[in-house]
């Protein structure tokens, strides 16, 4: 798209305490991986990793914990002088990784302390996209800044992006988020949903997917990606819808595959590929992701996003 800064990404960085291994019940869980996480710091490592040029705005603590973070992110390329250290401790995920859907607790502390102070607004014509999620505007002060922000971003002529992971235990306000997330779409967002998603946010169970994209379109979205686990994803913008399929994928951890996508996805985005590759570009950073367990490796050769469509 032409702009210095590929993608903006404003919301959590935390800290994920995963299990090592699947288990059957937490009473099982005694060995635990430590994994940066948060969709927002994840996206952006996900695509400085491709080679796209990134920025975070987050709050982590200032603590041992948020050090790490912050260092970490930075290592990979990341531009973390929007990444803020605050007196509360540093968010924290325990994550126990079944065979089913997995169990999560989080332990919510400074990720959302976030300060309009930390949004370049100076910059805002050198950004490409802005991106954020539910998560990250499910609390205020987070939710007013990154609103905030956001609006200005879409008068600099920034395509805006939006992870709409939503959850009744992190917002339990759901006709709050309904409105919000409106907002956001207002103002031309690609927005990506999965189908677990749609149901905590709508309380609609397997909607026509055309219908789904259709939603969104008319709330003023430029682009929907409706996302179905194994079962594919569907694509569509004011031309039309398209569904994708997925692929047979040894699972080793899910974790953080969402984010894989959306990197693979918004890269091909910035490049001007049309609905289908971009999808497609997602499933293959996806199966990537999930066929490993941790982090994706630190640099990517981002012509593998278009090999074997």
């Amino acid at each position: 798209m032409g702009r210095a800064i590929d993608i903006f990404c404003a919301g959590e960085l935390l800290v994920d305490f995963a299990t090592a291994e699947f288990v059957r019940t937490p009473d099982e869980a005694t060995l635990f991986r430590r994994i940066p996480g948060g969709s927002p710091a994840n996206l952006s490592m996900n695509m400085a990793r491709l080679g796209n040029s990134a920025m975070l705005a987050a709050t982590v603590g200032n603590d041992d914990m948020g050090n790490v973070l912050k260092n970490y992110v930075a290592r990979l390329g990341v531009d973390v002088s929007c990444v803020a250290q605050v007196d509360e401790p540093t968010t924290l995920f325990l994550e126990m990784r079944t065979s089913g859907s997995s169990s999560l607790q989080t332990y919510r502390t400074a990720d959302y302390m976030m300060s309009i102070r930390q949004f370049p607004y100076s910059r805002f014509e050198d950004i490409a996209i802005f991106y954020t999620t539910c998560f990250a505007l499910s609390k205020n002060p987070a939710q007013h800044v990154i609103m905030e922000a956001a609006e200005k971003a879409h008068r600099a002529g920034v395509q805006l992006s939006i992870d709409a992971n939503f959850s009744e235990k992190i917002w339990p306000e759901r006709r709050e988020a309904q409105r919000i997330l409106a907002e956001y779409c207002r103002m031309g967002a690609i927005i990506k949903i999965s189908d677990s998603d749609y149901l905590n946010l709508y309380g609609e169970d397997k909607p026509a997917p055309e219908s789904v994209v259709d939603q969104f379109l008319r709330m003023g979205a430029n682009e929907v990606c409706y996302t179905l686990g194994a079962n594919g994803c569907w694509v569509g913008d004011e031309h039309g819808s398209h569904f994708v399929p997925a692929r047979p994928v040894d699972i080793k951890d899910p974790i953080g595959a969402g984010d894989a996508f959306w990197a693979g996805y918004l890269t091909a985005f910035l490049e001007g590929k049309p609905l289908e590759t971009c999808a497609k570009a997602g499933r293959q950073l996806a199966e990537l992701k999930i066929g490993n367990f941790g982090p994706l490796p630190d640099q990517l050769d981002r012509s593998f996003l278009y090999a074997g469509h």
